[in-house]
C-alpha cells in the first residue's frame, strides 16, 4: 500500500486504554530516523533500538497499559476480528442516526461521508440548550461530546468502544425523555 509508517494508539477501535502508541514501520525508513528526534521521549529510533536489543522500553514500562492492550487484542479476536467490530460500530451508528432523526436531530454529514466512529448532530432548534441536554444525559450515565467542529452548532456521540446496539437504544430512550 506504499505505507512507510503506521502509528496508532492502544485505545480507539482496539478498545485498549490510552497510554502508549504502537508503530509498524519499514525497517529501512525507521533507520533513516536516527538522530532526527526533537525530544527524548518521542525518539522512535532510539526506542526501537532498545526494544530490538533488550525487548524493553528505554524507561519505565507502562506494564498495566500493555497488559490492557493485550486483553483488548484478545477481546477483538473473540469478537470476530476487525470485520466484526467494524460491523458492530456500523450498526451502532445506523441505529443512532435513525433514532436521533426520529427525535428531531439531523446528522451534520451526509451518509456517504459518515464514518461509524463518532457522529455529529446539528442542534435541533435555535434555542437548544446543549449544557442542559448534556447534564441530563450525564446524570443518566451517558456522556456526550460538546464542541463545534465547524461553524455550525453541533454535538457528537461516539459509536465505538464497549458500546453495543442495546446501549444505543437505551441512550435514545433517555434522549426521548430529556428536556432541551
Amino acid at each position: 500500500m506504499g505505507i512507510d509508517f503506521l502509528i496508532s494508539s492502544a485505545n480507539k477501535c482496539i478498545q485498549g486504554v490510552p497510554g502508549f502508541a504502537f508503530v509498524i514501520a519499514k525497517r529501512a525508513e525507521l533507520q533513516k530516523c536516527e538522530g532526527n528526534a526533537r525530544s527524548l521521549s518521542l525518539d522512535l529510533y532510539d526506542q526501537w533500538k532498545e526494544m530490538d536489543k533488550s525487548g524493553k522500553w528505554r524507561y519505565t514500562s507502562p506494564t498495566h497499559i500493555v497488559r490492557a492492550f493485550y486483553q483488548a487484542l484478545d477481546e477483538l479476536d473473540a469478537e470476530g476480528g476487525v470485520a466484526a467490530r467494524y460491523a458492530r460500530y456500523c450498526e451502532n451508528q445506523r441505529l443512532l442516526t435513525d433514532g436521533m432523526r426520529a427525535l428531531g436531530f439531523e446528522p451534520l454529514l451526509p451518509k456517504n461521508l459518515q464514518s461509524p466512529i463518532i457522529t455529529s448532530f446539528l442542534y435541533p432548534h435555535p434555542n437548544f440548550d446543549f449544557n442542559a441536554f448534556y447534564s441530563q444525559a450525564k446524570t443518566r450515565g451517558f456522556v456526550l461530546y460538546p464542541g463545534k467542529i465547524s461553524q455550525t452548532d453541533t454535538f457528537r456521540i461516539g459509536n465505538i468502544g464497549e458500546v453495543y446496539p442495546d446501549d444505543i437504544r437505551t441512550l435514545l430512550d433517555i434522549i426521548r425523555e430529556l428536556k432541551y
